[in-house]
């Protein structure tokens, strides 16, 4: 019979090897799927409680009904998402070119003693850009022919989480004590991705609110109109779930479509992005930093680390993945 200890000991060896192992077989998209539902499951079930439905099967019903509304509502917006980023006239397609075509022509706009950091024509834009694409090739799994396989294991993802949400709300059998102890794991990982995914969704939703304004009201207002607004709006949310770079990603690219209109307007977007890129910090300083207790720079070395290993799925996983370990290590009070 094993101790609690070497049961702990156990638990902690099974999560590790199972954390490495999404990372190895590309299912980190399979798991944020599993476990945003699973979450969204278990904060809806005490509102079940509240309004009145009483039983476990019942209870059982509503939350499995629940659950597939949850799915039905993240795949819509997914596909939703995809197909507006398709679109030819507003498409990241379309940003992409107007993006190249601005640093083709920069040379028109910039300071003499500027043009020498950038391209000084589309052809050198388009080897740099090949030579990156070569050597990230397999971290770009996510686009192209893989994206049928990624939805499939996303949809996979989110049937699990419900099941396993189901599943804990009303558990059929008594567990065994590898099973506590593995359950534990899974509760803190759980706690950590809610609390990273959860609180980098309100940073981002606000960052892109204020960019939003400052593109549609405030540009606009001085006689600047800027091509791709929809989509720019759109990077800027998507790139926002990603803390600290997500926010520098999208400033770059509204900086380099304010060129297209003047020099005075790119210098005026990255004044007013700086300013916005601030208001994050402070945010994560506030929303993630106080219930992780972890600061920026913390989250972004770890990301960096994450990434050299494991591409963009370790970019992603690493916040999640930090701040499971924290979590982990404070309630063993070892920090």
């Amino acid at each position: 019979m094993l101790t609690a200890n070497r049961l702990t000991i156990a638990s902690y060896v099974l999560s590790f090897i199972a954390l490495i192992a999404v990372l190895e077989l590309g299912l980190l998209s399979a798991l944020l799927a599993g476990l945003l539902v699973y979450n969204v499951v278990h904060l809806s079930a005490p509102l079940l409680g509240r309004a009145g439905v009483d039983g476990r099967i019942a209870k059982t019903v509503a939350l499995a009904l629940l659950a597939l509304v949850f799915i039905l509502l993240i795949v819509a917006a997914v596909l939703g998402g995809v197909a507006f980023l398709s679109d030819g006239s507003e498409g990241i397609a379309s940003l992409f070119k107007k993006m190249a075509e601005i640093i083709d022509t920069a040379q028109v706009h910039l300071p003499s003693w500027a043009r020498d950091y950038f391209p000084s024509n589309l052809e050198e834009l388009e080897s740099v850009a090949a030579v990156w694409l070569r050597e990230h090739a397999g971290q770009l799994q996510l686009v192209g022919r893989e994206f049928g396989v990624l939805l499939i294991r996303i949809i996979i993802g989110m049937i699990i989480g419900g099941m396993v949400a189901l599943s804990s709300v009303a558990p059929s059998r008594q567990l065994g004590p590898l099973a506590i102890a593995l359950t534990d794991r899974i509760d803190h990982f759980s706690d950590a991705f809610r609390n990273i995914v959860f609180s980098q969704l309100r940073i981002s939703a606000l960052n892109t609110f204020f960019t939003g304004i400052f593109l549609v009201l405030i540009l606009p207002s001085f006689g600047v109109e800027l091509p791709l607004v929809k989509t720019m709006i759109a990077v800027t949310f998507i790139a926002g779930l990603l803390p600290v770079i997500g926010n520098l990603i999208s400033n770059t690219v509204i900086v380099i479509v304010a060129l297209s209109v003047s020099l005075f307007a790119a210098l005026g977007s990255l004044a007013f992005l700086i300013v916005i890129h601030k208001l994050e910090y402070f945010l994560n300083a506030k929303i993630i930093g106080s219930r992780i207790k972890a600061r920026a720079w913390e989250l972004l070395l770890a990301m960096i680390v994450l990434e050299a290993w494991y591409g963009i799925a370790g970019l992603i996983a690493a916040p999640i993945y930090y701040a499971y370990l924290k979590d982990e290590l404070k309630f063993r009070q070892l920090i």
